[in-house]
């Protein structure tokens, strides 16, 4: 299993914007800069991430982004649930379009099922504040 460059991205987003002190504004552009993503790609998950009430965004000149809520309250697993739409690992995860003669004897589809909901247990686990705690190592690797 593979998530999306786009839960990539904005998890990647979240992170440096959660490393900004006291409501500290960022941009797209400096992100952009930062992890060398497309702006344009970028206004696209900002876009969404504010309209999930992660981040806010302030227009103007002086305007930007950052987090809408405190790191400890986003949560990873929750964020991974929101932005990836198809946990269907295998065809018959999907009970409308699955063709397997075995499914209804597959102990397969069992395993499998257990496995993503022990990752998302484990993701759940998990805030944002968690994966900044070593902020000065992340800056630092950033060339901040």
């Amino acid at each position: 299993m593979q998530l999306k460059k786009y839960t990539d991205y904005s998890l990647r987003v979240l992170i440096f914007a959660g490393m900004k002190s006291n409501g500290e504004l960022t941009s797209i552009k400096e992100i952009s800069e930062i992890f060398s993503i497309s702006e344009n790609h970028l206004g696209k998950i900002v876009f969404e991430l504010n309209k999930q009430g992660l981040i806010e965004t302030i227009r103007g000149r002086y305007g930007g982004i950052r987090l809408a809520k405190n790191p400890e309250d986003i949560n990873v697993g929750e964020i991974v649930r929101r932005l990836e739409q198809d946990f269907d690992l295998l065809e018959c995860f999907n009970h409308q379009s699955n063709h397997c003669i075995i499914s209804p004897a597959c102990r397969l589809k069992h395993a499998l099922h257990e496995a993503l909901e022990a990752f998302f247990h484990v993701l759940d686990q998990y805030t944002l504040k968690d994966l900044i705690i070593n902020d000065n190592e992340l800056l630092e690797l950033m060339g901040l």
